[in-house]
Protein backbone atom coordinates (compact mmCIF):
# COMPACT_ATOMS: atom_id res chain seq x y z
CA UNK A 1 0.00 0.00 0.00
CA UNK A 2 1.44 3.35 -1.00
CA UNK A 3 1.62 5.78 1.88
CA UNK A 4 0.75 8.99 0.01
CA UNK A 5 -1.21 9.91 -3.11
CA UNK A 6 1.92 11.54 -4.53
CA UNK A 7 3.50 8.10 -4.76
CA UNK A 8 1.00 7.07 -7.43
CA UNK A 9 1.76 10.05 -9.64
CA UNK A 10 5.38 9.34 -10.55
CA UNK A 11 4.75 6.34 -12.82
CA UNK A 12 2.28 8.34 -14.91
CA UNK A 13 4.75 11.21 -15.15
CA UNK A 14 7.49 8.87 -16.35
CA UNK A 15 5.21 7.26 -18.93
CA UNK A 16 4.27 10.71 -20.31
CA UNK A 17 7.91 11.84 -20.08
CA UNK A 18 6.78 14.64 -17.80
CA UNK A 19 9.00 13.57 -14.91
CA UNK A 20 11.96 15.87 -14.36
CA UNK A 21 15.24 14.01 -13.91
CA UNK A 22 17.93 15.44 -11.65
CA UNK A 23 21.52 14.20 -11.90
CA UNK A 24 23.98 14.87 -9.07
CA UNK A 25 27.59 14.91 -10.31
CA UNK A 26 28.39 15.83 -13.91
CA UNK A 27 31.56 13.87 -14.55
CA UNK A 28 32.26 10.92 -16.83
CA UNK A 29 29.08 9.19 -15.58
CA UNK A 30 26.63 11.95 -14.72
CA UNK A 31 27.01 14.19 -17.77
CA UNK A 32 26.33 11.52 -20.42
CA UNK A 33 23.48 10.19 -18.27
CA UNK A 34 21.86 13.65 -18.07
CA UNK A 35 22.27 14.15 -21.80
CA UNK A 36 20.77 10.73 -22.54
CA UNK A 37 17.63 11.44 -20.49
CA UNK A 38 17.26 14.85 -22.13
CA UNK A 39 17.63 13.33 -25.59
CA UNK A 40 14.89 10.85 -24.63
CA UNK A 41 12.50 13.76 -24.05
CA UNK A 42 12.81 14.36 -20.29
CA UNK A 43 13.39 17.76 -18.71
CA UNK A 44 16.76 17.31 -17.08
CA UNK A 45 18.55 19.14 -14.28
CA UNK A 46 22.29 18.54 -13.89
CA UNK A 47 23.88 19.60 -10.59
CA UNK A 48 27.57 19.78 -9.75
CA UNK A 49 29.36 21.75 -7.02
CA UNK A 50 32.09 22.68 -9.52
CA UNK A 51 30.90 26.04 -10.84
CA UNK A 52 33.43 25.88 -13.69
CA UNK A 53 31.65 22.85 -15.13
CA UNK A 54 28.31 24.64 -14.98
CA UNK A 55 29.73 27.69 -16.76
CA UNK A 56 31.25 25.47 -19.44
CA UNK A 57 27.96 23.64 -19.97
CA UNK A 58 26.10 26.94 -20.25
CA UNK A 59 28.43 27.92 -23.09
CA UNK A 60 27.94 24.56 -24.78
CA UNK A 61 31.62 23.71 -24.26
CA UNK A 62 32.51 20.19 -23.21
CA UNK A 63 35.15 19.57 -20.54
CA UNK A 64 35.20 15.84 -21.36
CA UNK A 65 36.84 14.45 -24.47
CA UNK A 66 34.18 11.73 -24.60
CA UNK A 67 31.38 14.32 -24.96
CA UNK A 68 31.44 16.50 -28.07
CA UNK A 69 30.59 20.18 -27.64
CA UNK A 70 28.11 19.98 -30.50
CA UNK A 71 26.09 17.53 -28.41
CA UNK A 72 25.93 20.10 -25.61
CA UNK A 73 24.96 22.88 -28.00
CA UNK A 74 22.19 20.71 -29.39
CA UNK A 75 21.04 19.89 -25.87
CA UNK A 76 20.92 23.56 -24.92
CA UNK A 77 18.86 24.36 -28.01
CA UNK A 78 16.14 21.93 -26.96
CA UNK A 79 15.67 23.87 -23.69
CA UNK A 80 15.18 20.57 -21.89
CA UNK A 81 18.44 20.99 -19.99
CA UNK A 82 19.27 23.09 -16.96
CA UNK A 83 22.58 23.03 -15.11
CA UNK A 84 23.31 24.40 -11.66
CA UNK A 85 25.91 24.36 -8.89
CA UNK A 86 23.16 24.85 -6.30
CA UNK A 87 21.98 21.48 -5.00
CA UNK A 88 18.83 23.12 -3.63
CA UNK A 89 17.52 23.07 -7.21
CA UNK A 90 17.07 19.31 -6.83
CA UNK A 91 13.75 20.12 -5.17
CA UNK A 92 12.41 20.58 -8.72
CA UNK A 93 13.27 16.99 -9.71
CA UNK A 94 10.89 14.04 -9.63
CA UNK A 95 13.77 11.53 -9.92
CA UNK A 96 17.25 12.18 -8.51
CA UNK A 97 20.21 10.10 -9.74
CA UNK A 98 23.38 10.33 -7.63
CA UNK A 99 26.59 9.90 -9.67
CA UNK A 100 29.43 10.97 -7.39
CA UNK A 101 32.96 9.55 -6.89
CA UNK A 102 33.67 6.78 -4.38
CA UNK A 103 37.44 6.90 -3.74
CA UNK A 104 39.54 5.10 -1.16
CA UNK A 105 41.13 6.51 1.98
CA UNK A 106 44.90 6.30 2.55
CA UNK A 107 44.17 3.05 4.42
CA UNK A 108 42.42 1.59 1.35
CA UNK A 109 39.02 1.77 2.98
CA UNK A 110 35.87 3.22 1.35
CA UNK A 111 35.71 7.01 1.38
CA UNK A 112 31.99 7.72 1.61
CA UNK A 113 32.21 11.54 1.90
CA UNK A 114 30.69 12.27 -1.49
CA UNK A 115 27.84 9.80 -1.14
CA UNK A 116 27.05 11.10 2.35
CA UNK A 117 27.18 14.78 1.38
CA UNK A 118 25.06 14.16 -1.73
CA UNK A 119 22.51 12.17 0.25
CA UNK A 120 22.33 14.96 2.81
CA UNK A 121 21.76 17.48 0.00
CA UNK A 122 18.97 15.31 -1.41
CA UNK A 123 17.46 14.94 2.08
CA UNK A 124 17.19 18.71 2.39
CA UNK A 125 14.86 18.85 -0.62
CA UNK A 126 13.25 15.40 -0.41
CA UNK A 127 9.49 15.40 -0.84
CA UNK A 128 6.83 12.69 -1.08
CA UNK A 129 6.66 10.85 -4.39
CA UNK A 130 10.28 11.34 -5.49
CA UNK A 131 12.57 8.59 -6.74
CA UNK A 132 16.19 8.55 -5.51
CA UNK A 133 18.72 6.28 -7.23
CA UNK A 134 22.36 5.83 -6.25
CA UNK A 135 24.63 5.04 -9.23
CA UNK A 136 28.06 5.34 -7.60
CA UNK A 137 30.09 2.11 -7.40
CA UNK A 138 30.16 1.05 -3.76
CA UNK A 139 30.06 -1.85 -1.29
CA UNK A 140 26.92 -3.99 -1.04
CA UNK A 141 24.71 -2.47 1.62
CA UNK A 142 25.53 1.20 1.01
CA UNK A 143 22.10 2.22 -0.29
CA UNK A 144 20.30 0.47 2.57
CA UNK A 145 22.76 1.25 5.37
CA UNK A 146 24.05 4.72 4.44
CA UNK A 147 21.76 6.49 1.98
CA UNK A 148 18.39 5.29 3.32
CA UNK A 149 18.97 6.41 6.95
CA UNK A 150 20.09 9.86 5.79
CA UNK A 151 17.00 10.31 3.64
CA UNK A 152 14.71 9.01 6.38
CA UNK A 153 15.92 11.62 8.87
CA UNK A 154 13.39 13.83 7.10
CA UNK A 155 10.57 11.79 8.61
CA UNK A 156 9.77 10.28 5.22
CA UNK A 157 9.98 6.50 4.84
CA UNK A 158 11.58 4.70 1.90
CA UNK A 159 9.08 2.62 -0.03
CA UNK A 160 6.19 4.43 1.63
CA UNK A 161 6.84 8.13 1.03
CA UNK A 162 9.58 7.99 -1.61
CA UNK A 163 11.15 5.40 -3.90
CA UNK A 164 14.74 4.23 -3.43
CA UNK A 165 16.92 2.19 -5.82
CA UNK A 166 20.48 1.40 -6.84
CA UNK A 167 21.64 1.21 -10.46
CA UNK A 168 25.39 0.94 -11.02
CA UNK A 169 27.04 3.04 -13.70
CA UNK A 170 28.76 1.07 -16.44
CA UNK A 171 30.46 3.77 -18.47
CA UNK A 172 33.53 2.90 -20.53
CA UNK A 173 35.01 6.25 -21.65
CA UNK A 174 36.48 6.14 -25.12
CA UNK A 175 34.77 2.90 -26.15
CA UNK A 176 33.15 3.64 -29.54
CA UNK A 177 31.03 0.48 -29.46
CA UNK A 178 28.94 1.42 -26.43
CA UNK A 179 27.30 4.52 -24.98
CA UNK A 180 25.03 5.21 -22.03
CA UNK A 181 21.90 4.46 -24.04
CA UNK A 182 23.09 1.05 -25.30
CA UNK A 183 24.82 -0.37 -22.19
CA UNK A 184 22.46 -2.74 -20.29
CA UNK A 185 21.39 -1.14 -17.00
CA UNK A 186 21.18 -3.19 -13.81
CA UNK A 187 18.56 -1.95 -11.32
CA UNK A 188 17.77 -3.06 -7.78
CA UNK A 189 15.01 -1.54 -5.63
CA UNK A 190 14.39 -1.22 -1.90
CA UNK A 191 10.87 -2.58 -2.46
CA UNK A 192 9.17 -4.09 -5.52
CA UNK A 193 7.46 -0.75 -6.16
CA UNK A 194 10.80 1.07 -5.88
CA UNK A 195 12.22 -1.33 -8.45
CA UNK A 196 9.24 -0.93 -10.77
CA UNK A 197 9.55 2.86 -10.83
CA UNK A 198 13.31 2.90 -11.30
CA UNK A 199 13.04 0.27 -14.01
CA UNK A 200 10.36 2.28 -15.81
CA UNK A 201 12.46 5.44 -15.68
CA UNK A 202 15.55 3.81 -17.17
CA UNK A 203 13.53 1.89 -19.77
CA UNK A 204 12.25 5.24 -21.02
CA UNK A 205 15.75 6.33 -22.02
CA UNK A 206 17.93 3.21 -22.34
CA UNK A 207 17.73 0.20 -24.63
CA UNK A 208 17.82 -2.55 -22.00
CA UNK A 209 17.21 -2.68 -18.26
CA UNK A 210 18.14 -5.70 -16.12
CA UNK A 211 16.11 -5.83 -12.87
CA UNK A 212 17.55 -7.78 -9.93
CA UNK A 213 16.05 -8.89 -6.63
CA UNK A 214 17.69 -6.43 -4.23
CA UNK A 215 19.83 -3.34 -3.75
CA UNK A 216 22.72 -5.50 -2.63
CA UNK A 217 22.68 -7.73 -5.71
CA UNK A 218 22.93 -4.65 -7.93
CA UNK A 219 25.73 -3.19 -5.79
CA UNK A 220 27.76 -6.40 -5.76
CA UNK A 221 27.23 -7.06 -9.48
CA UNK A 222 29.15 -3.86 -10.30
CA UNK A 223 32.01 -4.80 -8.01
CA UNK A 224 32.14 -8.31 -9.46
CA UNK A 225 32.47 -6.91 -12.98
CA UNK A 226 35.51 -4.85 -12.06
CA UNK A 227 37.06 -7.49 -9.81
CA UNK A 228 36.89 -9.86 -12.77
CA UNK A 229 38.98 -7.40 -14.78
CA UNK A 230 41.35 -6.64 -11.93
CA UNK A 231 42.12 -10.31 -11.27
CA UNK A 232 42.66 -11.15 -14.93
CA UNK A 233 44.86 -8.11 -15.51
CA UNK A 234 46.91 -9.11 -12.47
CA UNK A 235 47.30 -12.57 -13.99
CA UNK A 236 48.73 -11.26 -17.25
CA UNK A 237 50.87 -8.69 -15.42
CA UNK A 238 52.45 -11.51 -13.45
CA UNK A 239 52.77 -13.56 -16.63
CA UNK A 240 54.57 -10.62 -18.25
CA UNK A 241 57.22 -10.72 -15.52
CA UNK A 242 57.66 -14.47 -16.00
CA UNK A 243 57.91 -14.11 -19.77
CA UNK A 244 60.68 -11.54 -19.30
CA UNK A 245 62.62 -14.10 -17.24
CA UNK A 246 62.01 -16.77 -19.88
CA UNK A 247 62.85 -14.55 -22.84
CA UNK A 248 59.35 -14.76 -24.30
CA UNK A 249 57.02 -12.08 -25.66
CA UNK A 250 53.94 -12.06 -23.43
CA UNK A 251 51.84 -10.32 -26.09
CA UNK A 252 52.63 -13.05 -28.60
CA UNK A 253 51.66 -15.65 -26.00
CA UNK A 254 48.32 -13.93 -25.33
CA UNK A 255 47.54 -13.47 -29.02
CA UNK A 256 48.24 -17.13 -29.64
CA UNK A 257 46.02 -18.22 -26.75
CA UNK A 258 43.26 -15.88 -27.98
CA UNK A 259 42.85 -17.93 -31.16
CA UNK A 260 40.95 -20.47 -29.06
CA UNK A 261 37.30 -19.77 -29.90
CA UNK A 262 35.95 -20.85 -26.50
CA UNK A 263 36.93 -20.83 -22.84
CA UNK A 264 39.44 -17.96 -23.12
CA UNK A 265 39.15 -14.17 -22.91
CA UNK A 266 42.29 -12.15 -23.66
CA UNK A 267 43.51 -9.54 -21.19
CA UNK A 268 46.65 -7.49 -21.77
CA UNK A 269 49.33 -6.31 -19.34
CA UNK A 270 50.36 -2.73 -18.75
CA UNK A 271 52.16 -0.41 -16.33
CA UNK A 272 49.48 -0.79 -13.66
CA UNK A 273 45.77 -0.13 -13.26
CA UNK A 274 44.00 3.18 -13.79
CA UNK A 275 40.53 4.63 -14.00
CA UNK A 276 38.04 5.25 -11.23
CA UNK A 277 36.66 1.70 -10.96
CA UNK A 278 39.08 -1.18 -11.48
CA UNK A 279 41.86 -0.04 -9.09
CA UNK A 280 39.32 0.90 -6.40
CA UNK A 281 36.21 -1.29 -6.49
CA UNK A 282 37.91 -4.55 -5.39
CA UNK A 283 38.95 -2.91 -2.13
CA UNK A 284 35.34 -1.91 -1.43
CA UNK A 285 34.46 -5.58 -1.35
CA UNK A 286 37.51 -6.67 0.66
CA UNK A 287 36.57 -4.05 3.27
CA UNK A 288 32.97 -5.25 3.42
CA UNK A 289 34.05 -8.90 3.53
CA UNK A 290 36.02 -8.28 6.73
CA UNK A 291 32.73 -7.44 8.45
CA UNK A 292 31.71 -11.02 7.75
CA UNK A 293 35.05 -12.42 9.03
CA UNK A 294 35.98 -13.37 5.47
CA UNK A 295 39.38 -12.80 3.84
CA UNK A 296 39.25 -12.13 0.10
CA UNK A 297 42.84 -13.26 -0.44
CA UNK A 298 42.59 -13.74 -4.20
CA UNK A 299 41.23 -10.22 -4.74
CA UNK A 300 43.80 -8.65 -2.45
CA UNK A 301 46.66 -10.50 -4.15
CA UNK A 302 45.50 -9.18 -7.53
CA UNK A 303 45.52 -5.68 -6.08
CA UNK A 304 49.06 -6.13 -4.79
CA UNK A 305 50.31 -7.35 -8.18
CA UNK A 306 48.70 -4.49 -10.09
CA UNK A 307 49.92 -1.90 -7.58
CA UNK A 308 53.48 -3.21 -7.96
CA UNK A 309 53.63 -2.70 -11.72
CA UNK A 310 54.96 0.91 -11.72
CA UNK A 311 57.91 -0.35 -9.65
CA UNK A 312 58.53 -3.10 -12.22
CA UNK A 313 58.45 -0.58 -15.07
CA UNK A 314 60.97 1.70 -13.39
CA UNK A 315 63.20 -1.27 -12.51
CA UNK A 316 63.17 -2.45 -16.13
CA UNK A 317 64.03 1.08 -17.24
CA UNK A 318 66.91 1.28 -14.79
CA UNK A 319 68.21 -2.09 -16.03
CA UNK A 320 67.97 -1.05 -19.68
CA UNK A 321 69.75 2.25 -19.02
CA UNK A 322 72.48 0.49 -17.06
CA UNK A 323 73.13 -2.01 -19.88
CA UNK A 324 73.74 0.97 -22.14
CA UNK A 325 76.22 2.47 -19.70
CA UNK A 326 73.84 5.24 -18.64
CA UNK A 327 72.63 5.95 -15.13
CA UNK A 328 69.00 6.78 -14.52
CA UNK A 329 70.07 9.55 -12.17
CA UNK A 330 70.41 12.74 -14.19
CA UNK A 331 68.89 11.18 -17.33
CA UNK A 332 66.14 12.94 -19.28
CA UNK A 333 63.16 10.57 -19.30
CA UNK A 334 60.01 11.22 -21.31
CA UNK A 335 56.83 9.55 -20.10
CA UNK A 336 54.54 9.03 -23.09
CA UNK A 337 50.90 9.09 -22.03
CA UNK A 338 49.32 10.17 -18.73
CA UNK A 339 45.73 9.02 -19.34
CA UNK A 340 44.92 5.66 -17.79
CA UNK A 341 43.99 4.20 -21.19
CA UNK A 342 44.30 5.11 -24.87
CA UNK A 343 42.51 7.92 -26.68
CA UNK A 344 40.89 9.57 -23.64
CA UNK A 345 41.80 12.44 -21.31
CA UNK A 346 40.92 10.68 -18.04
CA UNK A 347 43.91 10.48 -15.67
CA UNK A 348 42.13 9.16 -12.58
CA UNK A 349 44.31 6.62 -10.75
CA UNK A 350 46.65 6.49 -13.74
CA UNK A 351 49.85 4.51 -13.01
CA UNK A 352 51.82 7.09 -15.02
CA UNK A 353 51.85 9.41 -12.01
CA UNK A 354 53.43 6.82 -9.73
CA UNK A 355 55.97 6.02 -12.43
CA UNK A 356 56.90 9.70 -12.67
CA UNK A 357 57.31 9.92 -8.91
CA UNK A 358 59.49 6.78 -8.79
CA UNK A 359 61.66 8.07 -11.64
CA UNK A 360 62.15 11.37 -9.83
CA UNK A 361 63.08 9.48 -6.66
CA UNK A 362 65.82 7.81 -8.71
CA UNK A 363 67.10 11.23 -9.76
CA UNK A 364 65.75 11.25 -13.32
CA UNK A 365 64.66 14.49 -14.99
CA UNK A 366 61.12 13.68 -16.06
CA UNK A 367 58.88 15.27 -18.68
CA UNK A 368 55.79 13.93 -20.43
CA UNK A 369 53.82 14.00 -23.64
CA UNK A 370 50.09 13.36 -23.89
CA UNK A 371 47.98 14.90 -26.68
CA UNK A 372 44.86 14.69 -24.49
CA UNK A 373 46.30 15.94 -21.18
CA UNK A 374 47.89 19.39 -21.70
CA UNK A 375 48.87 19.81 -18.05
CA UNK A 376 48.64 18.00 -14.74
CA UNK A 377 46.56 18.99 -11.74
CA UNK A 378 46.66 18.08 -8.08
CA UNK A 379 45.14 14.67 -7.35
CA UNK A 380 44.32 12.82 -4.14
CA UNK A 381 47.61 10.92 -3.99
CA UNK A 382 49.78 12.87 -6.43
CA UNK A 383 50.86 16.44 -6.97
CA UNK A 384 52.92 16.25 -10.16
CA UNK A 385 53.38 19.72 -11.66
CA UNK A 386 54.17 19.27 -15.35
CA UNK A 387 52.98 20.42 -18.78
CA UNK A 388 52.80 18.21 -21.85
CA UNK A 389 55.69 18.77 -24.28
CA UNK A 390 55.36 18.48 -28.04
CA UNK A 391 57.38 15.75 -29.76
CA UNK A 392 59.61 18.17 -31.65
CA UNK A 393 63.07 17.31 -33.00
CA UNK A 394 64.58 19.74 -30.47
CA UNK A 395 62.91 17.95 -27.57
CA UNK A 396 63.77 14.44 -28.76
CA UNK A 397 67.43 15.37 -29.11
CA UNK A 398 67.52 15.91 -25.34
CA UNK A 399 65.74 12.70 -24.32
CA UNK A 400 67.72 9.69 -23.09
CA UNK A 401 64.74 7.36 -22.69
CA UNK A 402 61.00 7.33 -23.37
CA UNK A 403 58.57 5.13 -21.44
CA UNK A 404 55.32 4.39 -23.28
CA UNK A 405 52.65 4.23 -20.58
CA UNK A 406 49.56 4.95 -22.72
CA UNK A 407 49.26 3.79 -26.31
CA UNK A 408 47.29 6.71 -27.79
CA UNK A 409 46.71 6.30 -31.53
CA UNK A 410 47.76 9.91 -32.13
CA UNK A 411 51.39 9.34 -31.09
CA UNK A 412 54.11 8.71 -33.69
CA UNK A 413 55.82 5.64 -32.23
CA UNK A 414 58.04 5.21 -35.29
CA UNK A 415 59.46 8.66 -34.61
CA UNK A 416 60.28 7.69 -31.02
CA UNK A 417 61.95 4.43 -32.05
CA UNK A 418 63.96 6.01 -34.87
CA UNK A 419 65.07 9.02 -32.83
CA UNK A 420 65.66 7.97 -29.23
CA UNK A 421 68.46 5.83 -27.82
CA UNK A 422 66.00 3.86 -25.65
CA UNK A 423 62.24 3.23 -25.72
CA UNK A 424 60.63 1.25 -22.88
CA UNK A 425 57.25 -0.04 -24.07
CA UNK A 426 54.65 -1.13 -21.48
CA UNK A 427 51.74 -1.31 -23.95
CA UNK A 428 53.02 -3.20 -27.02
CA UNK A 429 52.75 0.03 -29.03
CA UNK A 430 56.02 -0.76 -30.86
CA UNK A 431 55.12 -4.37 -31.68
CA UNK A 432 55.79 -3.77 -35.37
CA UNK A 433 59.47 -3.02 -34.72
CA UNK A 434 60.29 -4.72 -31.43
CA UNK A 435 62.75 -7.51 -32.04
CA UNK A 436 64.21 -5.61 -34.98
CA UNK A 437 65.37 -2.61 -32.95
CA UNK A 438 67.84 -3.06 -30.12
CA UNK A 439 66.76 0.21 -28.53
CA UNK A 440 63.22 -1.04 -27.76
CA UNK A 441 62.60 -2.82 -24.46
CA UNK A 442 59.36 -4.41 -23.28
CA UNK A 443 58.30 -3.66 -19.70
Amino acid sequence: MLGRPEMAELMAKIERRQARVGVVGLGYVGLPLALTFGEAGFATLGVDVDARKIESLGRGESYLKTIESKRLLSANETRRFEFSSDLAHLAQADAILICVPTPLTEEREPDMRFIVSSSEAVARVLRPGQLVVLESSTWPGTTREVVKPILERTGLTAGVDFYLAFSPEREDPGNPSFETRTIPKIVGGYTPQCLAHAQKLYESALERVVPVSSLEVAELAKLQENIFRSVNIALVNELKKLCHRMGLDVFEVIDAAATKPFGFLPFYPGPGLGGHCIPIDPFYLTWKARQFDFATRFIELAGEINTSMPYYVVHRTLEAMSRRGRALKGANVLVVGLAYKKNIDDVRESPSFRIIELLEEEGALVSYHDPYVPKTHRMRHHDVKLTSLDLTPDLLETIDCAIICTDHDAIDYDLLVETLPLVVDTRNATRHVRGEKSNVVQA
